[in-house]
């Protein structure tokens, strides 16, 4: 079997199975398990399944729709996102007016703000707490609170977004993949995202690698329409679609 009918064999069978040993696939394919190992790291790479001990996961078995409070996450990749956060303020101009999405990589963002006549807006309750600590001119979105992520989201937020135009967005997303795009547990925020990066001249999306090859439920833009800002850039083939910074170069 050539190497690329193999490839479309191992993805139809997990498609199938959606999870699946080396054993299987070997047997399955009639091929070596060692070839299979290899088949399975290059296909890792290229985003289209998950590589696991002894086998694969289809990526959309990886994640929930459920997850941590944003104050449990605030420590998780720390050092990351204060590379990240460090450059995109960097990139914030007196002429600005920007819009800083709820997330713990765009509190970060907030914290590393200096002294500036830009404008913003932003849903983060705790967002907008350390923007007006800091003396800046700030906003805060209107509608449904969601006291879990301390953010304002749903159709309400969506509403309060239409009449703004913004210069920059900063965005968080907790999975980057190809072929899903920017995605996020739930449909609220997911919504208030979206329609941030539609008023945005230029939107950015702040995450560490971790949240690389990642698919949650809700897709709320394409990969195409945001840039990246990262810490390290790990997942091969996404600077072909979009802009990617790394923070620590």
């Amino acid at each position: 079997m050539l190497t690329q009918e193999r490839h479309r064999s191992i993805l139809h069978i997990l498609d199938d199975k959606d999870a699946v040993t080396v054993t299987e696939l070997a047997q399955l394919t009639d091929t070596s398990e060692s070839t299979i190992r290899r088949d399975l790291v290059y296909l890792d790479k290229q985003g289209k399944l998950r590589k696991v001990f002894g086998g694969a996961v289809t990526l959309r078995q990886i994640e929930g729709i459920t997850e941590k409070e944003i104050t449990e996450r605030q420590s998780v990749m720390s050092d990351e996102k204060d590379m990240i956060a460090k450059y995109a303020a960097s990139l914030i101009t007196d002429d600005d007016f920007v819009y800083i999405d709820s997330g713990t990589t765009t509190l970060r963002l907030a914290e590393y703000i200096g002294s500036t006549k830009a404008v913003f807006l932003t849903n983060g309750l705790l967002h907008a707490q350390k923007l007006i600590s800091k003396g800046l001119r700030a906003y805060i979105l209107g509608g449904k609170i969601k006291a879990k992520n301390a953010c304002v989201a749903g159709a309400e937020g969506v509403n309060s977004l239409a009449k703004f135009n913004f210069t920059k967005a900063f965005i968080g997303a907790n999975g980057i993949e190809l072929s899903s795009g920017y995605t996020t547990p739930g449909n609220e925020e997911a919504i208030v995202k979206e329609k941030a990066i539609e008023k945005s001249f230029t939107a950015f999306i702040l995450a560490d690698h971790s949240k690389f090859r990642r698919i949650f439920p809700v897709t709320f833009a394409p990969i195409s329409r945001c840039s990246i800002i990262t810490d390290k850039l790990t997942y091969s083939g996404l600077a072909d679609r979009t802009s990617v910074k790394e923070a620590s170069l």
